[in-house]
């Protein structure tokens, strides 16, 4: 079966930076693939490779079987790639309703607005703000504007989305919900790419696991393999008893 998204042998470089090197990996479809490592080792630059905001220097990209190497971010996802952004980026003077309708509007199927106002409803339901659809994107909390920025993305109508560090600053509550719309997300069809530090949620949400560190893929392979990879255990997790303590949290 073909992957629906396949990287081979992408490198990027920023001056005498080399901040991905020569990384290859394939996600299949209704799959969730965590990336991981150390702050610096390249995670956020090569989603940005992923989806157009970068240029790689070397390698190819292709998803769903085309070649987006070359594609701009807004072309990327109107082939059916979204993503958000570790800084959440509402649009501020504008509500909740409307900042998920424009991700709609300009979204893989170009709806119009009566149509994208609609999903964006439906999305707004899934990710629990439906009450706050009038609201202010301003007054959301953290919490609220990181799924703001998941809805935003789902509105879109995406085949594969991509999730930079949506659990960043929550608390163990929101943590748990957040994990329970990436699993709905995943289970309503769409595969997941998603960045994440909080180890016990990328350990459990993610059927693998690749690992960067440097620029360069260390490792790849399932949850419980890469936590017992001596070399991971020494460039990130720093504890070679973390398999099994997240396997007796989960």
């Amino acid at each position: 079966m073909t992957p629906l998204l396949e990287v081979s042998g992408v490198s990027k470089r920023f001056g005498g930076l080399l901040a991905v090197s020569d990384v290859s990996f394939s996600l299949g479809e209704r799959e969730i693939l965590g990336l991981i490592g150390p702050n610096g080792a390249g995670k956020t630059t090569l989603f940005n490779v992923v989806n157009g905001v970068y240029k790689g220097d070397k390698g190819t990209v292709k998803f769903a079987g085309e070649d987006i190497t070359k594609c701009s971010p807004n072309q990327v996802v109107h082939l059916g790639l979204a993503r958000t952004h570790q800084i959440v980026k509402p649009l501020q003077d504008m509500t909740v309703l409307e900042n998920v309708t424009v991700g709609a509007c300009f979204g893989r199927e170009y709806l119009a607005l009566k149509p994208a106002r609609n999903v964006a409803l439906e999305v707004l339901e899934r990710v629990g703000l439906a009450k706050s659809a009038e609201m202010s994107a301003r007054s959301l909390t953290i919490a609220g504007k990181k799924r703001l920025e998941v809805a935003r993305a789902l509105a879109a109508r995406p085949k594969l989305l991509l999730l930079d560090e949506v659990l960043a600053g929550l608390n163990p509550t929101e943590i748990t919900h957040m994990i329970g719309i990436v699993r709905d997300i995943r289970d309503g069809g769409i595969s997941v790419f998603m960045i994440e530090h909080v180890m016990q949620a990328i350990m459990s949400l993610s059927d693998r696991i690749v690992v960067l560190s440097f620029g360069q893929k260390l490792a790849e392979g399932k949850p419980e393999e890469v936590a017992r990879d001596p070399q991971v255990i020494e460039a990130y997790l720093g504890d070679p008893d973390i398999a099994e303590k997240l396997k007796e949290n989960n």
